[in-house]
């Protein structure tokens, strides 16, 4: 059970890449790799203050019942941030602006993920899709950390944010 934690449930309705910092626990394989062709994907950084937006994954998807900062594949010819939109859309029926990447790895699992801020309007409610998602919530870094059912990648993504290595700020670029 999370503390403090503002939870919505509700049923759903119907760039800038600077250079990425790769971290991640490499070293631990899957069972095995080979059943893991490389694929690509996306995920989302949204705050509120200092809350997050993540899920909890519904029982019918890969690593079910898993909370993560949502977000998914990219399909096709897709850029990074067409699929984070799609995404969104799909997961929590909204309609988000992707700002910048922070932060690209390799999870174990062969996923080559790219992190992204993303805006979401103050006046707007994601609302979970049960066929992907359980439940919607904005909680702390460190209530993510504590979560026993926290995405591995995720756990990665919030260790080197807390060491530095990551910034959620758009770094100035000079014209």
């Amino acid at each position: 059970m999370i503390a403090n934690v503002e939870r919505i449930v509700s049923l759903h309705p119907s760039g800038f890449d600077p250079v990425p910092t790769i971290r991640g626990n490499m070293q631990a394989a899957p069972p095995n790799p080979a059943s893991f062709p490389l694929r690509r994907g996306t995920a989302a950084i949204i705050m509120r203050g200092d809350r997050y937006l993540v899920i909890r994954r519904s029982a019918n998807v890969l690593a079910p019942l898993q909370y993560c900062f949502p977000g998914g594949g990219i399909e096709g010819a897709e850029s990074e941030s067409e699929a984070i939109i799609r995404e969104l859309r799909e997961e929590l029926g909204v309609e988000i602006q992707p700002r910048y990447k922070v932060w690209h790895n390799l999870t174990r699992w062969n996923v080559d993920l790219a992190w992204w801020m993303a805006d979401l309007g103050a006046d707007i409610t994601p609302v979970a899709n049960p066929a992907e998602v359980e439940s919607v919530h904005w909680i702390t870094a460190d209530e993510m950390l504590a979560l026993e059912e926290l995405l591995e990648s995720n756990r990665d993504f919030l260790e080197a944010l807390a060491a530095g290595e990551i910034s959620l700020v758009k770094p100035f670029v000079s014209a």
